[in-house]
């Protein structure tokens, strides 16, 4: 399995996994244009494929502009397997690359996709329209999760959280005073 960032050419496929999905299904899938994929692939945000044998098994693309993750989707005999993680991972880690503000998404109540944000550190904030869930995450929370995952039976993982905290706040505070 590869993560690799999405190309135009990826749209055809990207349609298809949209259209398998068994939860958050598009109620009418003309909603969502290959134009649609495109701005939000090369003019608002940044995508990305998951690729099994050269087959697109999954996408994920977050939008700059407004701050959302836009897509994030699996064929269905391909999840639980992680690449949902590794797909939302990598979108987050550029994300955050490129800047500081809160992003937020929503997704239907009570479905796996709720779960799997709410374990990924995602904080539910109310509701987006009347039929989705409002989630944040903020930069600070998402560094928390990956060092509390990947350090969760290591009490220096506090240690490692905090030092990351002081870096930023001092690199902000080098940055407040050059202005």
């Amino acid at each position: 399995m590869m993560i690799r960032e999405a190309i135009t050419q990826d749209i055809p496929a990207i349609q298809i996994v949209r259209n398998a999905v068994k939860e958050n299904q598009l109620s009418n899938p003309l909603l969502v244009t290959d134009e649609d994929c495109e701005e939000f692939m090369t003019k608002r945000g940044k995508g990305w494929v998951a690729e099994e044998d050269n087959q697109v098994v999954g996408f994920a693309i977050v939008d700059l502009k407004e701050n959302n993750i836009w897509a994030l989707f699996l064929l269905p005999e391909f999840e639980r397997k992680g690449i949902g993680r590794k797909l939302h991972d990598t979108m987050i880690n550029w994300y955050f690359t490129q800047t500081e503000q809160t992003v937020w998404l929503g997704t239907a109540p009570h479905t796996r996709a709720a779960g799997f944000y709410k374990d990924a550190g995602w904080k539910e904030v109310g509701m987006n329209g009347s039929k989705e869930i409002k989630f944040e995450i903020c930069l600070f929370s998402s560094v928390a999760t990956v060092v509390t995952k990947k350090y969760k039976n290591n009490v220096n993982w506090f240690l490692i959280l905090t030092y990351v905290c002081f870096i930023k706040r001092n690199a902000l505070e080098e940055e407040e005073n050059l202005i």
